[in-house]
């Protein structure tokens, strides 16, 4: 008898997590690009710009509709990581200055362990709270200043926000998806859900849209194109490969993307603490992959035997 090991434990599967650390990566630029390309004040109206356009393109791509109980699936993921997440995002960064919102949306793994140990039947991992604990705190180095304030309304829309994206990311691994249904086809599922789910929102509090120069047109093809019809198409495509709380922890890499960013293109400077916070933040991320990585699975191959010819001694 010989043994072999399962593919998910080998390249696929760090090549799988490679491919889904890009969504928070990019999601971490597009911090640079509301602050130097879109309107100003309008969070609801950039959130409805990132999701329906995008959703609508790629339900035209895909030509493929939920069906059954998959209608009332797509609307709830929808809503949990696109509809409300989007507002609830941008209103804690809205209200809370100093990078707090960014510290709460590094919570999310914690809600995510949460979570699993009961949609997913998933054993607590002592470990991965070490590892969740380990990445707030390198997120909190990094973004967190002196003279930070809290405000009430801001640090309950920013923890709903990472419950929200949290319990989207557990219930998308606790369904799955249809079957012949690719991630392409469930992402425009729900960004179009959840860009419905705005829209009524946007245009009752926010009114009509802005006026777009060519700066802000170009913004939003960018965080609609890129930072959400492909982050999210690699982020789903993910989930379906990994563990769910694997993936919520490669969310800590967005403001550690947001702050590199910033330093990079935007000529902001990071200070020794904050150079350290970056280190921390991206420990916590690989030892929360470290502590969710499947074990290899041994499989029993039989030898091959051997024909015995007739009147062979």
């Amino acid at each position: 008898m010989t043994t072999s090991t399962t593919p998910r434990t080998g390249n696929s599967y760090a090549g799988t997590l490679a491919l889904t650390a890009l969504t928070p990566i990019v999601w971490g630029s597009t911090y640079a690009i509301a602050t130097e390309f879109l309107p100003p004040d309008r969070p609801l109206f950039t959130a409805l710009m990132r999701a329906l356009p995008a959703g609508l393109a790629l339900l035209a791509i895909t030509r493929v509709l939920p069906r059954g109980i998959w209608v009332g699936r797509a609307a709830v993921l929808g809503l949990l990581n696109i509809g409300a997440f989007f507002p609830l995002l941008f209103l804690a960064a809205y209200r809370l200055p100093g990078g707090v919102a960014g510290v709460l949306g590094a919570v999310a793994p914690m809600f995510a362990l949460g979570l699993a140990t009961v949609v997913l039947a998933e054993k607590p991992n002592g470990r991965k709270v070490i590892a969740g604990l380990i990445g707030v705190f390198g997120v909190a180095l990094v973004v967190l200043r002196a003279n930070a304030q809290l405000d009430t309304v801001g640090v309950i829309a920013g923890l709903a926000g990472a419950a929200s994206m949290a319990a989207g990311t557990v219930l998308t691994q606790r369904w799955g998806r249809p079957e012949g249904v690719g991630p392409l086809a469930l992402t425009g599922w729900q960004l179009t859900a959840g860009g419905l789910f705005i829209l009524p929102l946007a245009l009752l509090i926010e009114g009509a849209p802005p006026a777009l120069d060519a700066d802000a047109i170009g913004g939003y093809l960018y965080i609609g194109i890129v930072g959400t019809a492909a982050a999210y198409w690699l982020w789903f495509r993910g989930i379906s490969k990994v563990p769910a709380t694997s993936v919520a922890f490669l969310g800590l890499l967005s403001p550690v993307s947001a702050a590199v960013i910033g330093w990079i293109a935007l000529g902001q400077a990071l200070s020794p603490l904050q150079m350290l916070g970056l280190v921390i933040a991206l420990a916590g991320t690989v030892f929360g992959q470290m502590a969710g990585r499947p074990k290899a699975v041994a499989v029993t191959v039989p030898e091959p035997t051997v024909p015995v010819l007739a009147g062979a001694r």
